[in-house]
């Protein structure tokens, strides 16, 4: 079953712990040697150091060389930027060093409309910095600094290769900057704002400051990046909360492009400007966004999407695939939709989501 979800970003940030203490952390939990084969966890609770595999060598990492690599991201936005209602003009998160020439991973939300960005490393120095690129379909985000990072990479892992009940590491920027948890479901996820992944890993407990927050498996790989936090990580009962993670693995294909050209190779994915939640099997519009393909249409909040031309939807994954469907940006989408007690046939003539955006007023 997929998971939805309406958007909402919290502020992450703040001081963080110190490089020494991180360091120790994950030296005990790597230490331990946990293993997925000795591990049989609850979900819910962290890993304990005492639960390790017998004659299982821990992996051959630097934890201060891997936390040199986490760094804070602030974000102002442009003046009158589309995207603050949702998002908010001043943002922070987490981002992650990813090549030897200070190339800078994060969630892509957090550059939407960016007009200056700043860069805060582990020793607590701020760079200026530039977005490099963005990739709506994944939800990547990359970055550089404009003076050189002397900082060592984080290697990539194979998101793949996680299973349910993998344990993991979260590292961040933020108060709660080295967090332990378990990966409890590995499946679809969908977001109100025309996003959707055939796979996501979700995690448990929860960490408060996830918004671009580096997810590593036992070996010191990175996995995953933090996209935001639910309230129903797993798919069993009793459901507990935790946070959605966009697999690496989407980024290995098209990140030679992505730092190339700012974006992914091929036609861009028609997009609408509405925002569809699941209520009682229908989809409700709940939000428009303003001067948007959708709100030119006609459409408005309380509307119901029937369906894409002759396709029935009732789900987000649905409702996306039929429109992707369609075409590239550009396409004319044609919308079903019952207005009040009026059933209408609505055409919505749609766009490439970065061209909505506003440009940046400083360089």
């Amino acid at each position: 079953m997929a998971a939805t979800s309406s958007f909402s970003l919290s502020k992450v940030g703040g001081s963080r712990m110190g490089m020494g203490l991180a360091a120790l952390a994950v030296a005990g939990w790597l230490g331990a040697g946990l293993g997925v084969a000795s591990a049989q966890p609850r979900p819910a609770s962290p890993p304990a150091a005492a639960s390790g595999a017998k004659g299982e060598s821990p992996p051959d990492l630097d934890a201060e060389r891997l936390f040199g690599a986490i760094v804070k991201i602030t974000v102002q936005a442009v003046p009158d930027a589309r995207s603050s209602a949702s998002l908010g003009k001043e943002r922070e998160g987490t981002g992650i060093v990813i090549s030897d020439d200070g190339l800078i991973l994060t969630i892509g939300y957090l550059i939407v409309e960016a007009d200056d960005v700043n860069i805060v490393d582990s020793k607590g120095r701020t760079f200026g910095a530039r977005v490099v690129g963005y990739d709506h379909a994944t939800g990547f985000g990359l970055l550089r600094t404009i003076a050189p990072l002397a900082v060592k990479p984080v290697p990539f892992g194979e998101s793949a290769r996680i299973v349910e009940r993998d344990p993991v590491m979260i590292a961040s920027s933020g108060d709660d900057s080295v967090a332990f948890a378990y990966v409890v479901s590995k499946r679809p996820f969908s977001g109100n704002w025309e996003y959707a992944l055939d796979q996501a890993l979700y995690t448990s407990p929860p960490m408060m400051n996830w918004s671009g927050a580096a997810l590593f498996d036992r070996d010191g790989k990175l996995v995953g990046v933090g996209s935001l936090i639910v309230r129903e990580a797993n798919e069993d009962e009793p459901r507990i909360p935790g946070n959605v993670f966009v697999p690496i693995d989407l980024l290995k294909p098209i990140l030679a492009d992505l730092e190339k050209t700012g974006k992914r190779a091929g036609p861009a994915r028609p997009w609408l400007g509405v925002a569809a939640d699941e209520v009682s099997g229908r989809l409700v519009v709940t939000r428009v966004s303003s001067d948007g393909p959708a709100d030119k249409a006609g459409i408005k909040p309380g509307d119901i999407i029937l369906g894409v031309g002759s396709d029935t939807v009732r789900t987000q994954p649905d409702f996306y695939r039929r429109v992707w469907a369609r075409g590239a940006a550009g396409s004319s989408i044609p919308l079903k939709v019952l207005q009040g007690v009026d059933l209408k046939e609505v055409p919505v003539q749609s766009i490439d989501r970065v061209e909505y955006f506003k440009a940046r007023t400083t360089y």
